[in-house]
């Protein structure tokens, strides 16, 4: 006792308890566990009740919801009410369906989305479209809009264009597709849109039911549009004055439209101020008179030339000779041999700023090749299709000469795995080659020529369903809604027939012209020269000059 007493005085302790004591410490430490995971269930619970995205600020949300696809922003903005109205106040682009069944959803969709300044309005030809109430209404709720896309709307007339010209005075960009409108709305629109930069009209009936079509523009328009593209019109002339008055026009596209346009070319040539850059011309009564017109557009740096039947050497010459800044030409001879060495030679000789070259249908010699590949040395994409004159020993020129070269496509040329292997060692920058219906090409050797060169991509004969997909969505990006150019002429005009398109013989020739119309050979079939630059669109990985690749 007396040790246990000491021991107890001095504070040491002999480790003995008794259970009771033990007990009592268990359920002390029981409960205090206990008390502690009640408060972090707590804690985790109000922490789960608390909304973080409210902290976000308005203007933060929309920036997220504008970087999302359109599915992912459909999908957010059912989420809470905030959400779908975030998501409404802050979309400026929309496409609907314009079929007659929206007239009523009218005011509920624009009050939802109230910022709309960019909208697509489409009826397939089944259905039955908006009307000209309809569009009033839809004008009078989007009076900021700056770009308008009609397709297949053929309920609306020119009282319709109106309510859209006098109430959406902002627009920039214009098009309009299987639309039954005339002149009297297009003159509308020109005469109370005084901004608008860019113009596309694609198979307007309204103007191509008239026998004698009324006169188009010029308008207060004329003085900002930039851009006018007219496609498979009956009276596309009757844009005449609006291309005339167009002072500060910078592109013109003429696609399957009838009538001698010669005659207004020339017209426009003789203007002082001539500001054109880029001129694309497909299966128009045109003749050697046009071009030499064109060739005195001393800025002109982009000419697509497709299907002109009595466009010859001599045209090609003076366009070559006169226009000094050529970077992308495209001719599509149709395998009339009415162009060959000696425009190609001008070509050669004159455009040293050549970077885009693409011959279809032509069959040029060696000594042509030969002069482009040892002049152009800024050629960094090339295409080579339908020709029966070029074989191994031009591919090879190409091969040593054409050292700027990135991208090469031939098709339905006489080339074997011999030519080909010249890009074994030549042409350093080569970064890819597409070789189709060129029968004496293996893919054995296209494999080994990938070996050969690792950072080379090799394509040889793709499948129809992947060329006939790329195709579309590089017909799509050609009608300037979003800024591409390259592969819509191409595309559509290396088809035998065009859907809905218009045939236009030259009135000089005609005998000529429908002995021609059979001997289209590969061209029968799907363009390989736009399915392989369409894939090239999305690289990214052409000259910072190119605009296009």
């Amino acid at each position: 006792m007396g040790q246990s007493a000491s021991a107890s005085s001095h504070g040491y302790s002999s480790g003995y308890s008794s259970p009771g004591s033990s007990r009592r410490r268990y359920l002390t430490a029981n409960q205090s566990e206990s008390s502690s995971f009640s408060e972090s269930n707590a804690q985790l619970s109000a922490v789960d009740d608390v909304d973080f995205t409210l902290e976000i600020p308005d203007e933060c949300l929309a920036l997220i919801f504008q970087s999302l696809s359109s599915g992912d922003r459909k999908r957010c903005s059912v989420v809470c009410r905030r959400w779908l109205a975030v998501e409404g106040e802050s979309r400026h682009r929309l496409a609907l369906n314009a079929t007659a069944d929206i007239h009523p959803h009218i005011p509920a969709i624009f009050t939802r989305f109230d910022s709309v300044t960019k909208l697509a309005l489409r009826c397939d030809r089944k259905s039955i479209s908006i009307n000209d109430d309809g569009l009033a209404l839809i004008s009078l709720r989007c009076r900021n809009l700056t770009r308008l896309k009609l397709r297949g709307c053929r309920q609306v007339t020119d009282l319709g264009m109106s309510f859209i010209a006098k109430n959406c005075k902002v627009l920039k960009k214009f098009s309009c597709g299987s639309c039954t409108f005339g002149a009297e709305g297009m003159n509308a629109l020109l005469d109370h849109c005084s901004t608008l930069e860019e113009l596309s009209v694609k198979r307007l009936r309204g103007v191509n039911d008239g026998v004698v079509a009324a006169p188009i523009g010029p308008g207060a328009a004329a003085a900002s549009l930039k851009s006018i593209c007219l496609k498979e019109l009956y009276n596309g002339l009757s844009f005449g004055p609006l291309i005339l008055g167009s002072k500060n026009l910078k592109t013109l596209k003429l696609l399957r439209c009838l009538g001698d346009w010669d005659r207004l070319l020339e017209t426009m040539a003789k203007r002082e101020d001539n500001n054109l850059v880029e001129i694309h011309l497909e299966r128009l009564q045109l003749s050697d008179i046009g071009l030499t017109a064109i060739s005195k557009c001393p800025k002109l740096e982009i000419l697509h030339l497709v299907k002109a039947l009595d466009c010859t050497n001599a045209g090609v010459v003076a366009v070559a000779e006169n226009c000094k800044l050529l970077r992308k030409l495209h001719i599509d001879g149709w395998r009339s041999n009415r162009i060959g060495d000696e425009g190609l030679i001008a070509i050669a000789k004159n455009s040293v700023n050549l970077q885009e070259l693409v011959l279809i249908g032509l069959n040029p010699s060696s000594v042509s090749m030969s002069a482009i590949a040892s002049n152009c040395k800024k050629l960094e994409r090339l295409a080579l299709c339908g020709s029966e004159t070029i074989g191994d020993a031009e591919i090879s020129y190409i091969a040593e000469k054409c050292v700027a070269l990135r991208k090469l496509c031939i098709k339905g040329c006489h080339v074997s795995d011999q030519g080909i292997e010249a890009f074994a060692w030549g042409c350093p920058n080569l970064v890819k080659i597409k070789v189709k219906k060129c029968r004496e090409v293996t893919s054995d050797f296209a494999d080994w020529l990938r070996a050969r060169r690792a950072t080379l991509t090799v394509s040889l004969d793709v499948e129809e369903a992947e060329v006939e997909a790329v195709e579309v969505s590089a017909s799509d990006a050609g009608e300037q809604e979003d800024g591409a150019e390259f592969p819509s002429s191409v595309s559509r005009a290396t088809n035998a027939g065009v859907a809905g398109g218009v045939d236009v013989p030259s009135s000089q020739n005609a005998g000529r012209s429908s002995a021609y119309k059979p001997r289209l050979g590969i061209f029968g079939g799907r363009s390989l020269v736009a399915c392989t630059f369409g894939r090239w669109l999305n690289t990214g990985n052409g000259s910072s000059n190119s605009g296009v690749l």
